[in-house]
């Protein structure tokens, strides 16, 4: 009996050596297992690009595509209508575009002066068209309260949409708000101010209809705000929000950039080498008190400023700095750090005896490149400056002019040391027409931060307008398309 017990243990013991000695060989032997690839992004060029020009009566309107796509397209510059009134023209055999204008050569710059009358201008770009496609309108007016030069880049509509500057108080604040889409748009305002949320009590909430358009006088929303940050967003549907500041009688007048969504770092680029008050806005839309940390990224490097390093901002508030004895004189941009997420602009002041002021805010950095539509007025009574920063790391871009008339010049490479900042006087040499910029940074480059500045001296004191560059409308990063049963289940 035991020998029959231990012969049973010891069949068992050589069949399990056997199973193991099995199972190690086809571990050894197996196949390796074939790696998967991570689905990434593809870059596609955009094929559809919709921007409003907010207010251009009385304007110049600058419309442009760099050259690069192919195949056909066109650029549409048209009044903005509801949907269903060109529809019913079309269908009563009436042309609705037949005061439109078509612009279908890239790399040409198309600009117009605006007759005076009228809203605001919709452009709508497709196929080869598309990529990059830049507009703007720039007004100058010599006398009056709205004497200066005023531009601003034409907005595309979206969803949720930030302004800072000088609040109702100080200057006559006015939203222009247009719908190109063909869905209302339900949109609610939300002002802070130095004192903290504003609500107003007629309401913080408005409707723009399909292809409808409204101009509301900020003062009737907020009264008291000196200094402001204003959030335009949408309960459902799109719309395109601008802002324009009139200071009064001698004190200038010009739009104010979209700034940056609230982020724990924001980066002010494009500030002008030029003397004048440099008036820094920050808020802090959440429900937490934060220091914010100032550094200038300058010619000659970058650093916190002696005696201005940090700037309190309560919990949905907004702040103010004068930055002036700072940066004033020189080309500029700050780099903003904070624990909680801040919304940040720059007032700019003209020389002179009569003054004129500008604009510029937190921006992206430009790494798919940049198009800026108006650089020059025909004439060349006015300047264009291209501030460019590189905060964080080396750079290198490459700027090329676009001109109204005859051949582009060759582009230029611009190389930008790590925490330093350029200005770059934009002339072609011998011609005075208009041209249009495009910025593209070369790989490797580093982030770039940038702005043009368009300014002019006359008797009375400078001219001036600003616009940060913007991330151009050139390529879409589409997400990729994976096998997953939510696609179909409900």
């Amino acid at each position: 009996m035991r020998r029959l017990i231990e012969n049973r243990f010891g069949l068992l013991a050589l069949v399990l050596i056997a199973m193991g000695a099995l199972f190690g060989v086809a571990f050894v032997s197996r196949p390796a297992p074939v790696t998967q690839a991570r689905p990434q992004a593809v870059r596609a060029p955009v094929e559809s690009v919709t921007a409003v020009c907010p207010a251009p009566a009385g304007s110049r309107v600058s419309v442009v595509t760099p050259p690069g796509a192919g195949g056909p397209g066109s650029a549409t510059l048209s009044a903005i209508a509801a949907p269903d009134a060109k529809a019913a023209d079309k269908k009563a055999g009436e042309d609705p575009g037949e005061k439109d204008a078509v612009i279908d050569r890239p790399g040409l710059l198309w600009q117009r002066e605006i007759a005076s009358g009228g809203g605001p201008l919709m452009v709508d770009g497709t196929g080869s068209m598309a990529a990059g496609l830049e507009s703007a309108q720039t007004a100058r007016e010599t006398s009056g309260a709205q004497r200066g030069l005023a531009g601003v880049r034409c907005v595309e509509p979206g969803a949720d949409t930030w302004f800072v500057g000088p609040g109702p108080a100080a200057a006559e604040m006015t939203l222009y708000l247009a719908n190109p889409d063909s869905a209302p748009a339900d949109i609610t305002f939300m002002v802070y101010s130095g004192e903290g949320p504003v609500l107003s009590e007629r309401g913080n909430g408005a409707v723009v209809k399909p292809g409808g358009h409204r101009v509301i006088r900020l003062r009737d929303l907020a009264p008291s705000p000196l200094i402001m940050a204003l959030r335009v967003s949408t309960r459902s549907g799109r719309v395109a929000a601008a802002v324009k500041a009139v200071l009064g009688e001698g004190r200038g007048a010009d739009w104010l950039p979209v700034a940056a969504a609230p982020a724990t770092r924001v980066v002010v680029p494009g500030i002008p080498g030029t003397a004048g008050k440099r008036e820094l806005y920050v808020a802090a839309p959440g429900e937490t008190d934060t220091v914010v940390r100032i550094k200038a990224v300058l010619e000659d490097g970058s650093y916190a400023l002696k005696n201005k390093e940090t700037i309190e901002v309560p919990a949905g508030s907004t702040a103010s700095l004068d930055l002036s004895t700072g940066i004033g004189g020189q080309p500029a941009a700050l780099v903003l750090e904070s624990d909680v997420p801040i919304v940040a602009g720059l007032k700019i002041t003209g020389t002179g005896a009569r003054q004129d002021v500008a604009f510029t805010a937190g921006a992206d950095s430009i790494d798919l490149g940049s198009v800026v539509a108006d650089a020059q007025a025909t004439g060349g009574k006015q300047v264009s400056r291209l501030v460019l920063s590189a905060p964080f790391a080396p750079a290198t871009v490459e700027v090329r002019l676009l001109p109204a008339k005859g051949e582009a010049p060759a582009p230029v490479e611009v190389k930008l040391a790590a925490a330093h900042t350029q200005e770059i006087r934009l002339t072609p040499r011998g011609s005075k027409d208009a041209f249009s910029v495009v910025v593209r940074p070369l790989p490797g480059s580093g982030q770039v931060y940038g702005g043009r500045v368009l300014d002019e001296a006359t008797k009375e004191g400078q001219l001036v307008t600003a616009q940060p560059l913007a991330v151009g409308r050139i390529w879409a990063l589409v997400p990729p398309a994976v096998d997953a049963p939510g696609v179909v289940l409900p």
